[in-house]
Protein backbone atom coordinates (compact mmCIF):
# COMPACT_ATOMS: atom_id res chain seq x y z
CA UNK A 1 0.00 0.00 0.00
CA UNK A 2 2.50 2.20 0.89
CA UNK A 3 4.55 1.66 -2.23
CA UNK A 4 1.49 1.97 -4.45
CA UNK A 5 0.50 5.80 -3.05
CA UNK A 6 4.14 6.60 -3.29
CA UNK A 7 3.51 6.80 -6.98
CA UNK A 8 0.04 7.76 -7.46
CA UNK A 9 1.21 10.64 -5.78
CA UNK A 10 4.86 11.50 -7.64
CA UNK A 11 2.30 11.03 -10.67
CA UNK A 12 -0.15 13.65 -9.25
CA UNK A 13 3.14 15.87 -8.19
CA UNK A 14 3.92 16.01 -12.07
CA UNK A 15 6.60 13.03 -12.19
CA UNK A 16 7.26 10.05 -14.94
CA UNK A 17 6.89 7.09 -13.13
CA UNK A 18 7.04 3.76 -14.20
CA UNK A 19 6.54 0.69 -11.48
CA UNK A 20 8.20 -2.82 -13.05
CA UNK A 21 7.00 -6.12 -11.03
CA UNK A 22 6.04 -9.89 -11.44
CA UNK A 23 2.64 -11.46 -11.72
CA UNK A 24 3.38 -12.77 -8.32
CA UNK A 25 0.07 -12.33 -6.19
CA UNK A 26 0.55 -14.74 -2.99
CA UNK A 27 0.84 -18.26 -3.82
CA UNK A 28 -0.84 -17.70 -6.82
CA UNK A 29 -0.40 -15.19 -10.03
CA UNK A 30 -2.50 -11.84 -11.14
CA UNK A 31 -5.18 -12.16 -13.21
CA UNK A 32 -2.94 -10.34 -16.16
CA UNK A 33 -0.76 -11.02 -19.45
CA UNK A 34 2.78 -11.29 -19.05
CA UNK A 35 4.22 -8.25 -20.06
CA UNK A 36 0.98 -6.14 -20.50
CA UNK A 37 1.39 -2.34 -19.49
CA UNK A 38 -1.71 -1.04 -17.89
CA UNK A 39 -2.07 2.18 -15.76
CA UNK A 40 -3.18 1.95 -12.45
CA UNK A 41 -4.29 4.57 -10.05
CA UNK A 42 -3.20 6.76 -12.75
CA UNK A 43 0.16 4.98 -12.60
CA UNK A 44 1.80 2.99 -15.42
CA UNK A 45 2.27 -0.82 -14.26
CA UNK A 46 3.98 -3.44 -16.34
CA UNK A 47 4.03 -7.09 -14.95
CA UNK A 48 6.29 -9.76 -16.09
CA UNK A 49 6.24 -13.48 -15.68
CA UNK A 50 8.47 -15.37 -12.60
CA UNK A 51 9.88 -18.61 -12.97
CA UNK A 52 9.79 -19.09 -9.18
CA UNK A 53 6.76 -19.44 -7.46
CA UNK A 54 8.03 -18.59 -4.13
CA UNK A 55 9.46 -15.71 -2.11
CA UNK A 56 12.51 -15.36 -5.03
CA UNK A 57 10.07 -14.15 -7.41
CA UNK A 58 12.80 -14.72 -10.16
CA UNK A 59 12.10 -12.96 -13.43
CA UNK A 60 14.30 -13.15 -16.57
CA UNK A 61 11.57 -11.09 -18.29
CA UNK A 62 11.86 -8.24 -15.74
CA UNK A 63 15.66 -8.15 -15.58
CA UNK A 64 15.36 -8.06 -18.96
CA UNK A 65 13.44 -4.80 -19.51
CA UNK A 66 15.67 -3.65 -16.63
CA UNK A 67 18.33 -4.00 -18.50
CA UNK A 68 17.55 -2.85 -21.48
CA UNK A 69 15.25 0.48 -20.50
CA UNK A 70 16.64 1.64 -17.45
CA UNK A 71 19.26 3.96 -19.13
CA UNK A 72 16.05 6.19 -20.11
CA UNK A 73 15.47 6.95 -16.04
CA UNK A 74 17.29 9.17 -13.74
CA UNK A 75 16.68 6.99 -10.95
CA UNK A 76 15.73 3.70 -9.73
CA UNK A 77 13.88 2.55 -6.33
CA UNK A 78 13.23 -0.94 -5.08
CA UNK A 79 10.95 -1.78 -2.58
CA UNK A 80 12.24 -5.02 -0.38
CA UNK A 81 15.25 -7.32 -0.43
CA UNK A 82 16.14 -11.00 -0.33
CA UNK A 83 14.79 -11.88 -3.71
CA UNK A 84 16.23 -11.88 -7.02
CA UNK A 85 13.82 -9.45 -8.85
CA UNK A 86 15.14 -6.68 -6.21
CA UNK A 87 18.84 -7.85 -6.22
CA UNK A 88 19.30 -8.72 -9.92
CA UNK A 89 17.83 -5.13 -11.04
CA UNK A 90 19.84 -3.42 -7.85
CA UNK A 91 22.99 -4.59 -10.02
CA UNK A 92 21.62 -4.24 -13.53
CA UNK A 93 20.79 -0.72 -12.57
CA UNK A 94 24.00 -0.08 -10.63
CA UNK A 95 26.50 -1.55 -13.50
CA UNK A 96 24.68 1.02 -16.18
CA UNK A 97 25.35 3.61 -13.37
CA UNK A 98 21.62 4.67 -12.52
CA UNK A 99 21.59 5.68 -8.79
CA UNK A 100 19.66 3.54 -7.25
CA UNK A 101 17.55 3.74 -3.71
CA UNK A 102 16.67 0.74 -1.24
CA UNK A 103 13.29 0.58 0.73
CA UNK A 104 14.28 -2.59 2.65
CA UNK A 105 10.57 -2.24 4.17
CA UNK A 106 11.86 -4.47 7.31
CA UNK A 107 13.64 -7.22 5.21
CA UNK A 108 16.92 -6.21 5.79
CA UNK A 109 16.93 -6.27 9.98
CA UNK A 110 19.31 -8.36 12.65
CA UNK A 111 15.80 -9.85 13.15
CA UNK A 112 15.43 -10.58 9.04
CA UNK A 113 19.26 -12.29 9.09
CA UNK A 114 18.58 -14.47 12.22
CA UNK A 115 15.10 -15.88 11.15
CA UNK A 116 13.77 -17.74 7.62
CA UNK A 117 16.89 -19.11 5.60
CA UNK A 118 19.33 -16.99 8.14
CA UNK A 119 22.40 -18.91 6.30
CA UNK A 120 21.22 -18.36 2.78
CA UNK A 121 20.65 -14.97 3.76
CA UNK A 122 24.26 -14.24 5.35
CA UNK A 123 25.74 -15.79 2.65
CA UNK A 124 23.96 -14.43 0.09
CA UNK A 125 24.66 -10.60 1.69
CA UNK A 126 28.36 -11.37 1.85
CA UNK A 127 28.55 -12.27 -1.87
CA UNK A 128 26.15 -9.85 -3.46
CA UNK A 129 23.85 -7.57 -1.30
CA UNK A 130 26.67 -6.27 1.04
CA UNK A 131 28.29 -4.54 -2.01
CA UNK A 132 25.36 -3.67 -3.75
CA UNK A 133 24.06 -1.86 -0.57
CA UNK A 134 27.44 -0.07 -0.46
CA UNK A 135 26.47 1.51 -3.80
CA UNK A 136 23.51 2.38 -3.22
CA UNK A 137 21.48 4.67 -1.33
CA UNK A 138 18.77 3.65 1.70
CA UNK A 139 15.36 4.91 2.96
CA UNK A 140 14.22 3.87 6.37
CA UNK A 141 10.95 4.40 7.92
CA UNK A 142 11.74 4.85 11.32
CA UNK A 143 14.38 5.81 13.92
CA UNK A 144 15.00 1.82 14.54
CA UNK A 145 15.34 0.92 11.08
CA UNK A 146 18.20 3.24 10.83
CA UNK A 147 20.02 2.15 13.64
CA UNK A 148 19.63 -1.26 12.18
CA UNK A 149 20.90 -0.35 9.03
CA UNK A 150 23.59 1.52 10.11
CA UNK A 151 24.87 -1.69 12.20
CA UNK A 152 24.78 -4.00 9.05
CA UNK A 153 25.46 -1.77 6.02
CA UNK A 154 27.57 1.19 4.95
CA UNK A 155 25.05 2.84 1.88
CA UNK A 156 26.22 6.07 -0.04
CA UNK A 157 23.62 8.05 2.61
CA UNK A 158 20.19 7.07 4.44
CA UNK A 159 17.12 8.83 3.88
CA UNK A 160 14.32 8.31 6.82
CA UNK A 161 10.77 9.16 5.19
CA UNK A 162 7.91 7.72 6.89
CA UNK A 163 5.54 5.10 4.69
CA UNK A 164 2.40 6.69 2.99
CA UNK A 165 -0.32 5.57 5.14
CA UNK A 166 -4.01 5.37 4.01
CA UNK A 167 -6.61 6.91 6.53
CA UNK A 168 -10.27 8.55 6.35
CA UNK A 169 -9.54 12.51 6.16
CA UNK A 170 -12.21 12.88 9.25
CA UNK A 171 -12.90 11.14 11.76
CA UNK A 172 -15.94 11.71 13.91
CA UNK A 173 -15.74 11.78 17.86
CA UNK A 174 -16.84 9.05 19.35
CA UNK A 175 -17.48 8.86 23.23
CA UNK A 176 -15.50 5.56 25.50
CA UNK A 177 -16.91 3.52 28.10
CA UNK A 178 -15.21 4.08 31.02
CA UNK A 179 -16.67 1.30 32.78
CA UNK A 180 -16.96 -1.48 30.75
CA UNK A 181 -14.37 -4.16 29.72
CA UNK A 182 -10.82 -2.97 28.34
CA UNK A 183 -11.42 -3.78 24.64
CA UNK A 184 -7.91 -4.92 23.05
CA UNK A 185 -7.62 -5.63 19.86
CA UNK A 186 -4.58 -6.78 17.80
CA UNK A 187 -5.12 -5.89 13.71
CA UNK A 188 -1.86 -7.38 11.59
CA UNK A 189 -0.85 -10.62 9.80
CA UNK A 190 -0.23 -13.49 12.46
CA UNK A 191 3.03 -14.73 12.42
CA UNK A 192 5.22 -15.52 14.72
CA UNK A 193 7.20 -12.30 15.06
CA UNK A 194 3.91 -10.61 15.81
CA UNK A 195 4.21 -11.76 19.44
CA UNK A 196 0.64 -13.09 19.83
CA UNK A 197 2.00 -15.70 22.44
CA UNK A 198 3.30 -12.69 24.52
CA UNK A 199 0.30 -11.10 24.26
CA UNK A 200 -1.62 -14.52 25.46
CA UNK A 201 0.77 -14.83 28.35
CA UNK A 202 0.50 -11.57 29.43
CA UNK A 203 -3.48 -11.69 29.63
CA UNK A 204 -3.15 -14.69 31.90
CA UNK A 205 -4.20 -13.74 35.31
CA UNK A 206 -4.23 -10.63 34.66
CA UNK A 207 -6.90 -9.66 36.52
CA UNK A 208 -9.13 -6.56 34.66
CA UNK A 209 -12.02 -6.98 32.93
CA UNK A 210 -11.14 -6.80 28.78
CA UNK A 211 -12.51 -8.56 25.36
CA UNK A 212 -9.79 -9.26 22.80
CA UNK A 213 -10.75 -8.97 19.27
CA UNK A 214 -7.55 -10.27 16.76
CA UNK A 215 -7.91 -9.32 13.01
CA UNK A 216 -5.87 -11.21 10.37
CA UNK A 217 -5.08 -14.13 8.51
CA UNK A 218 -1.69 -16.24 8.57
CA UNK A 219 -0.86 -20.05 8.46
CA UNK A 220 -3.78 -21.77 9.86
CA UNK A 221 -1.23 -24.56 11.11
CA UNK A 222 -0.03 -21.82 13.41
CA UNK A 223 -3.83 -20.21 14.20
CA UNK A 224 -4.41 -23.57 15.22
CA UNK A 225 -1.00 -23.40 18.02
CA UNK A 226 -2.52 -19.66 19.32
CA UNK A 227 -5.89 -20.92 19.82
CA UNK A 228 -4.46 -24.20 21.81
CA UNK A 229 -2.35 -21.45 23.89
CA UNK A 230 -5.12 -19.58 24.38
CA UNK A 231 -7.25 -22.51 26.06
CA UNK A 232 -4.22 -23.38 28.21
CA UNK A 233 -3.98 -20.06 29.76
CA UNK A 234 -7.87 -19.84 29.96
CA UNK A 235 -8.54 -16.80 28.00
CA UNK A 236 -10.04 -18.32 25.16
CA UNK A 237 -13.75 -16.78 26.47
CA UNK A 238 -12.40 -13.09 26.09
CA UNK A 239 -11.15 -13.63 22.71
CA UNK A 240 -12.86 -12.68 18.98
CA UNK A 241 -11.12 -13.89 15.96
CA UNK A 242 -12.55 -11.95 13.22
CA UNK A 243 -10.10 -12.94 10.51
CA UNK A 244 -9.01 -10.67 7.51
CA UNK A 245 -10.31 -7.46 7.29
CA UNK A 246 -10.53 -4.38 5.01
CA UNK A 247 -13.47 -3.06 4.12
CA UNK A 248 -14.67 -2.46 7.59
CA UNK A 249 -10.77 -1.74 9.25
CA UNK A 250 -11.10 1.74 10.68
CA UNK A 251 -14.74 1.33 12.48
CA UNK A 252 -12.88 -1.93 13.73
CA UNK A 253 -10.26 -0.13 14.74
CA UNK A 254 -12.30 2.55 16.15
CA UNK A 255 -14.90 0.99 18.57
CA UNK A 256 -11.92 -0.51 20.39
CA UNK A 257 -9.91 1.67 23.32
CA UNK A 258 -6.67 -0.25 22.93
CA UNK A 259 -4.63 -1.13 19.96
CA UNK A 260 -1.50 -4.09 20.45
CA UNK A 261 1.19 -5.13 18.48
CA UNK A 262 3.86 -6.38 20.41
CA UNK A 263 6.01 -7.43 17.81
CA UNK A 264 9.66 -9.17 18.17
CA UNK A 265 10.57 -6.67 14.78
CA UNK A 266 8.87 -4.43 12.64
CA UNK A 267 10.49 -1.62 10.69
CA UNK A 268 7.63 0.78 10.92
CA UNK A 269 3.99 -0.65 11.63
CA UNK A 270 0.72 0.66 9.41
CA UNK A 271 -1.48 -0.41 11.57
CA UNK A 272 -0.03 1.60 14.30
CA UNK A 273 -0.40 4.74 12.40
CA UNK A 274 -4.26 3.57 11.05
CA UNK A 275 -5.11 3.21 14.73
CA UNK A 276 -4.34 6.11 15.73
CA UNK A 277 -5.89 8.31 12.99
CA UNK A 278 -9.20 6.83 14.25
CA UNK A 279 -8.14 7.96 17.90
CA UNK A 280 -7.75 4.32 19.28
CA UNK A 281 -4.23 4.50 21.88
CA UNK A 282 -1.99 2.10 21.04
CA UNK A 283 0.17 -0.49 23.16
CA UNK A 284 3.32 -1.51 20.89
CA UNK A 285 6.81 -3.25 21.74
CA UNK A 286 9.81 -1.12 21.84
CA UNK A 287 10.68 -3.49 19.00
CA UNK A 288 8.12 -1.89 16.89
CA UNK A 289 9.71 1.31 14.69
CA UNK A 290 7.55 3.68 15.43
CA UNK A 291 8.11 3.04 19.94
CA UNK A 292 9.75 6.16 19.58
CA UNK A 293 7.12 8.15 18.31
CA UNK A 294 4.17 6.86 19.88
CA UNK A 295 6.12 7.53 23.43
CA UNK A 296 7.02 11.45 22.48
CA UNK A 297 3.86 12.27 21.15
CA UNK A 298 1.84 10.25 24.41
CA UNK A 299 0.03 8.41 22.08
CA UNK A 300 0.20 5.41 23.90
CA UNK A 301 2.72 3.20 25.33
CA UNK A 302 5.52 1.21 24.65
CA UNK A 303 6.54 -1.74 26.59
CA UNK A 304 9.49 -4.61 26.74
CA UNK A 305 9.42 -7.54 24.94
CA UNK A 306 7.97 -9.75 28.04
CA UNK A 307 4.94 -10.69 29.11
CA UNK A 308 4.89 -9.30 32.72
CA UNK A 309 5.69 -5.89 30.73
CA UNK A 310 3.30 -5.82 28.28
CA UNK A 311 0.75 -6.84 30.84
CA UNK A 312 1.49 -3.99 33.27
CA UNK A 313 0.78 -1.63 30.26
CA UNK A 314 -2.29 -3.22 29.65
CA UNK A 315 -3.33 -2.77 33.67
CA UNK A 316 -2.13 0.92 33.38
CA UNK A 317 -4.56 1.58 30.19
CA UNK A 318 -7.31 -0.15 31.99
CA UNK A 319 -6.77 1.86 35.34
CA UNK A 320 -6.24 5.24 33.08
CA UNK A 321 -9.41 5.79 30.95
CA UNK A 322 -9.01 9.38 30.99
CA UNK A 323 -5.71 9.13 29.57
CA UNK A 324 -7.60 6.64 26.60
CA UNK A 325 -9.95 9.53 26.46
CA UNK A 326 -7.70 12.34 26.03
CA UNK A 327 -5.60 10.12 23.23
CA UNK A 328 -8.86 9.57 21.17
CA UNK A 329 -9.30 13.53 20.78
CA UNK A 330 -5.77 14.65 20.34
CA UNK A 331 -4.43 11.91 17.97
CA UNK A 332 -6.60 12.14 14.92
CA UNK A 333 -5.11 15.70 14.08
CA UNK A 334 -1.37 14.81 15.08
CA UNK A 335 -1.75 11.95 12.78
CA UNK A 336 -3.34 13.97 10.04
CA UNK A 337 -0.87 16.45 10.47
CA UNK A 338 2.17 14.44 10.72
CA UNK A 339 1.70 12.24 7.79
CA UNK A 340 0.10 14.35 5.44
CA UNK A 341 0.95 13.36 1.70
CA UNK A 342 2.07 16.48 0.00
CA UNK A 343 4.51 16.55 3.08
CA UNK A 344 5.66 12.91 2.81
CA UNK A 345 5.92 13.26 -1.24
CA UNK A 346 8.13 16.37 -1.23
CA UNK A 347 10.16 14.88 1.68
CA UNK A 348 10.86 11.46 -1.56
CA UNK A 349 11.35 14.20 -4.38
CA UNK A 350 13.59 16.06 -1.94
CA UNK A 351 15.18 12.52 -1.57
CA UNK A 352 15.53 11.78 -5.27
CA UNK A 353 17.19 15.26 -6.11
CA UNK A 354 19.86 14.82 -3.16
CA UNK A 355 20.54 11.26 -5.26
CA UNK A 356 20.81 12.86 -8.72
CA UNK A 357 22.87 15.89 -6.73
CA UNK A 358 25.41 13.67 -5.77
CA UNK A 359 25.98 11.94 -9.41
Amino acid sequence: MSVSRLSEELVIAGYEIEVFTTTANGAGELPVEPGETRIVDGVKVTYFKRLTGDHTHFSPDLLAAVRGQVKHFDVVHIHAWWNLVSLLACRVALKQHIPVIISPRGTLSTYSFGNKNSLAKKMLHSLLGKGLLSRSYLHVTSEREMQAMQILVQPRALFHIPNFINFPEQVTETSQDKDGPLKLVFFSRIDKKKGLELLFDALKNIGIDYRLTVAGSGDEAYIAELKALAEKNSISAYIDWIGFRTDDKFEILERHDLFVLPSFDENFGNAVIESLSMGTAVLISKNVGLSRYVESNRLGWACDQKAGSLQAHIVTAAKNRNELVRIRKTAPAIIRQDFNAKVLTDAYIDAYKKILANG
